[in-house]
């Protein structure tokens, strides 16, 4: 792997891996939401709770990889990327750690379980959701690149169209959460209102992994468009 732009042996450390490392662990949090879910459908709630305690122990490793990025980002003038454009999108990149730790907190504090008829529904939409993540995560990882080539020629092209399928893939989550809505709006007579309520909700926070996923990459694509 290249090297990060030698400026920084002069001006203080890189914030590219730091930031590239946060968004590694924020999309490790969400992505622990898939076993976390069947053991739901499963009624085993002691794997579910030690999954919820691993979501909360990442998303606390996100939480202090922020807290150093934003105590060692240098203030100075000599940044590729203006410092309010990095601290953007580390709150971008955090927001999806925290909703994934909403989710699980939300899900075990209830002991709600996604209704058996919609399970399948519901776990198509939050893997296409998980897919925004892996996006999003691929895209950042790109950073390097970009400023070993000044922000310039093919590099840029390639971040472009990987921003473009990330946007594809948050339209494709919108439809699916349309469907899991509808399902659900099926069968709501079935169920404790209360239930239906947060049911709603979960799948409301669902769809917000991918939304803000795609909010990185629209991050980016505004400091390409600069």
């Amino acid at each position: 792997m290249k090297s990060i732009n030698p400026i920084f042996n002069v001006f203080g450390r890189s914030p590219i891996k730091p930031l590239q490392k946060h968004m590694a662990k924020a999309h490790a949090t969400a992505h622990l939401l898939v076993d976390f879910f069947k053991a739901t459908f499963c009624d085993d709630w002691e794997t579910a709770k030690i999954i919820q305690q691993k979501i909360d122990q990442t998303e606390s490793e996100a939480d202090h990889l922020k807290r150093d990025l934003r105590l060692h980002l240098p203030k100075g003038l000599f940044l590729p990327i203006p410092r309010t454009d990095i601290l953007e999108i580390l709150e971008l990149q955090d927001r999806i750690a925290n909703q994934a730790e909403d989710i699980a907190g939300l899900v075990i504090g209830r002991h709600m379980r996604i209704p058996a008829k919609i399970e399948i529904k519901y776990m198509e939409f939050l893997q296409r959701c998980l897919d925004a993540t892996d996006q999003a995560l691929k895209t950042i990882n790109e950073l390097d690149e970009l400023l070993e080539t000044g922000f310039r020629g093919n590099e840029v092209k390639l971040v472009e169209q990987m921003i473009l399928v990330l946007d594809k893939i948050e339209q494709d989550t919108d439809t699916l959460q349309i469907e899991v809505r509808q399902a659900l709006f099926q069968i709501e007579n079935e169920l404790p209102p209360v239930n239906v309520v947060f049911l709603y909700k979960i799948i409301e926070w669902t769809g917000d992994l991918a939304d803000r996923s795609q909010k990185v990459g629209g991050q980016l694509h505004l400091i390409l468009a600069r």
